[in-house]
Order: C-alpha cells, then structure tokens, then sequence
C-alpha cells in the first residue's frame, strides 16, 4: 500500500514542504528512504523502527521505500521521524486516518517512542499555515513556540502511541504560546556600572537612538568592552513584528529550550571565528553570527585580531541588512540586520603611542591598525576614542542609570519611526530619504566644507547626515542645525586605527 504524509524541513531560517510517500509492497524485507536525505534522516530508519516496536505496533516485514519529494530538495534533520512513522502505519493498514493531508507532522522520534524536540518548530508552523495545513502536530515541548505562528491548529504529541486517538479526532488542547518578552532582562548590566566617560556614554546613546554601528579604540580597561555590554540595556523594546523575527531565528537556531530570550540579543563572538561562523555557511547553508544577532547587537571585541578576510565579509551586510550565501545548492538570503559594536586596542601592546612605555615598532602598529580596511572603517557611524578614566571618576558616583537613557532613545525612535515607518531607524535610511533630511544653512556649510576638503567619501556623507539627523531626534529639533552637525562630525572622528 501507499500513504503520503505531509512535513516541512529546515532552509536557513525558514521551512520548505516536503512530501513523505510511503510505500509498503512484497520483496524481502528492507527500509530505504530516497530523495536526497542526510545522515540524520537516513538513521530516521532505525529509530522509526524501534519507536513503533517498543510503543506496541507491528512493524511490516516487507519491501518498505520512502520517498522525500521533491528529491531535488536536500533534506536535513530529524524532523521528519514522525511523518515517517505516520505515513508508514497507514501504508501497512495499522492506522486509518481520514483527512491525514491536511495534517502536517514535524518531530524526531526516541527508541522508546517519545517525541522529542526539535529546531524550527516556529518557522516550521508558519510554514504550514501558509501551505493552507489545517493543524500540525509537533512535540509537545514544541507546542507553545508552534503557538506563536498563530492561523494554525498546534497539536502537541507526547508519544508515537498516541497517534491512533489523533486519527480519532481525541486532541489535547492546544497550547498557549509563549509570551514574547520585548523588553530587556530583568537583572541585565546597567548603564550605571560605567563611571565617568561622558563622551562615550553620549556615544552610546546616539548609536542606540539610530541604530549606528560604534567603534570604540582606547587602552585595555578603560571600559570599552563593559560599554558594550550595557548597550542593549537602553534599545528600545522590540516591536511585535521584530519579536517574532527574533524568535523564528533563536527557534531555528535551537536557542529557545528555556523559552524566548528577553531583550535584543548580544552575540560576541571570539576573534577566531570563521567567516562562516560570522556570515553564515556550511552544507546546507546556515546562520551566522550576524544573523543570529539580528534586530540586536554584534559586538567584536579585540577588532583588529580578527582575521582580515573575515572582518571585510562584514562590508556588504552593513550594507544591505541581510547576508546573500550562494552554494551548488541554491542561494539562501538571511536577515542580518544588527547594530555592529566593536572594540580595539590602539596597537599591539595596547597602550598607544602616546604612552612612553609603548614598545611596539611603527611597522607593527600599522600591521595591527591594517586588519580594519579604509572601506569597512567607512562603514562604521561613530569611531570613539576611550581613554583611561581617572581614580576619582572609577571611585565616584554610578552614572546615569539604563532606564532614564532608555527612556530618551525610546522617544527618538518614535519621532524616527513616524518620520520612515514603523520599525525603521535612521540608520536604514535609503539614499533618496538622507538626501530629503532638512538642514539649517549653517550645517549645510559645514558639512559641504568638510566634504570639499575630502576628509569624507560619499558614504561617509550620507552617514554623517544620517548620524546628524539621529543628534537632532535626542534634542527634540524638526531641523539639523549646526550644532548638531559639528556633533554628528566630530563623533565620526577618526582619531586612531
């Protein structure tokens, strides 16, 4: 006999149907599965067998062929285990279920028969719901992160056995989905922790009010990895929108064991990553570390030992918002799109020139300094220099706290988003948009004097005016005047590397 069975596997971040087609016929006994699967679909095999075995069912002792269509697809992951099994008790007429194509199934199958979690649930539901799928049954452990897709019926499965009362139409309720959880975590860094540095806290605040990428260059403890770290204590709260984009990624990525992450989320990847592990790749092709900080922060701590080659992989994506990987495959597109925060000693030694017990040789220096191109530098917002703070400023007062900064990025990205539309910043500002900012004659002097002398591309123009337009959002002005050029410019600074 022959049964099909509806399931969906993973591409990237999103999911693509798949057909399962079962077909049980005389022949000695035997159990293929076909079209193009990998290695974790090809031992779905033995674990289905086992699975129906130990929950009670009799397992056919004849020709079994599984076909994943279509076969030009790569299908990868366990997921597809309890379609298998589903599709296979039909075909050998232990189970009869009417209406079971309208039914989509997506989990991977213990020995013992229980079904166990799996990535993508959320993505994978979405997915049915747009392939006009009545309700898909997915692991129990699944069912709340299922839930989120909404336009859909969740049936969470425990075990194999219960899929005969399925057949049946005996459902457990559905599952409520899991709250999403916008705002920043409760007991996360507070922008207080960092003493002293007024030109960087104010950097900080202008990087976060428009989504600016920063990078800032100081001495090892003056505070530039600890400034980081508090960045994402004063981002506004995501948008419902940008929250599931969040939560697809994290699901696919297998980061939502313990529910949603709260807040935006912090990637800091170490500087010997790859530049898959960055941008993304692998067979098939997968997320990165930009992908995964989506709607969020990348922070690239000790920037300049960082591999060159890996660094310029970034140039394109802060572009763009989103990372283009071509394979023999196919092509995937990811969204990338992250506020990037990186920090840098001035040279090898960390001290600087300025500093008499710097040792290191001008040709070191510029070997280090190197690692960041002209053209990825030009594509950073703000270059901020630290310095070391002094012992009254490290033993004095905390600073201003998270929430009252917070509070003021929240009100320039709301004046942003009724000015480009809901969930834009200035940073994703289109060129036709940077050129309709309005400027008082004496910011237009200034920036087209500074233009003149060519100490700015055409890149770095319209970021200044980007950057400009975001100082005048946190002051509250409809126009950029001069005052808040000179700021915009004067963050833009390229002090060192």
């Amino acid at each position: 006999m022959l049964a099909t069975a509806r399931t969906f596997t993973l591409d990237g971040i999103s999911a693509r149907p798949v057909r399962v087609e079962v077909d049980v016929h005389r022949g000695l006994p035997g159990f293929a599965i076909v079209g193009l699967p990998d290695a974790a679909v090809r031992e779905a095999r033995e674990r289905v067998r086992a699975a129906l075995v130990n929950c009670g069912f009799e397992f056919p002792l004849s020709r079994i062929v599984v076909n994943l269509a279509p076969a030009s697809l790569r299908k990868a992951g366990p997921g597809m285990d309890l379609a298998i099994a589903a599709a296979l008790l039909c075909a050998s007429g232990e189970l009869e279920w009417e209406g079971m194509d309208r039914v989509a199934f997506a989990g991977e199958l213990a020995l013992d028969g229980q079904v166990r979690s799996i990535h993508g649930a959320l993505a994978i539901a979405e997915a049915a719901r747009e392939d006009g799928v009545e309700a898909v049954v997915v692991p129990a452990e699944n069912g709340p992160e299922a839930a989120l897709a909404g336009g859909v019926d969740v049936v969470p499965l425990a075990s194999v056995a219960e899929l005969p009362g399925l057949a049946e139409g005996v459902r457990t309720p559905e599952p409520m989905p899991l709250p999403l959880r916008t705002g920043p975590a409760p007991g996360a860094p507070d922008l207080a922790d960092l003493r002293g540095q007024p030109h960087l806290r104010h950097a900080l605040e202008v990087a976060a009010a428009g989504g600016h990428s920063l990078l800032m260059v100081g001495p090892p403890g003056a505070g530039k990895s600890l400034a980081a770290s508090r960045l994402p204590s004063i981002l506004p709260p995501l948008g419902e929108a940008e929250a599931l984009e969040v939560a697809r990624i994290a699901s696919a990525t297998g980061r939502l064991g313990g529910g949603l992450p709260a807040g935006r989320p912090f990637r800091a990847p170490h500087h010997t990553i790859s530049a898959a592990g960055l941008i993304g790749g692998g067979s098939p092709p997968g997320p990165g570390e930009i992908t995964r900080a989506h709607r969020g922060v990348l922070f690239l701590d000790e920037l300049c030992e960082f591999r060159r080659e890996v660094l310029e992989a970034l140039r394109a994506p802060l572009e763009t918002g989103e990372v283009s990987i071509a394979r023999v495959s196919g092509r995937r597109r990811l969204p990338c799109r992250f506020m990037l925060v990186a920090a840098s000693n001035p040279c090898p030694c960390g001290r600087g020139e300025d500093d008499p017990d710097c040792t290191c040789l001008a040709a070191a220096v510029q070997r280090y300094q190197g690692k960041l191109s002209g053209a990825l530098a030009d594509r950073i917002d703000l270059l901020v220099a630290v310095s070391q703070p002094s012992a009254e400023e490290i033993g004095g007062a905390p600073g201003e706290s998270s929430a009252a900064v917070r509070e003021r990025v929240r009100v320039a990205r709301e004046r942003q988003e009724a000015r480009l539309g809901p969930g834009r910043c200035n940073a994703e500002m289109t060129a036709a948009e940077v050129r309709g900012c309005e400027l008082d004659p004496g910011a237009a002097a200034l920036l087209a004097d500074l233009y003149a002398r060519r100490r700015l591309s055409g890149r770095a123009h319209d970021r200044a005016l980007r950057l400009a337009r975001t100082v005048a959002d946190l002051a509250g002005a409809e126009r950029v005047g001069e005052e808040e050029m000179a700021q915009a410019l004067q963050l833009r600074r390229r002090d060192r590397v």
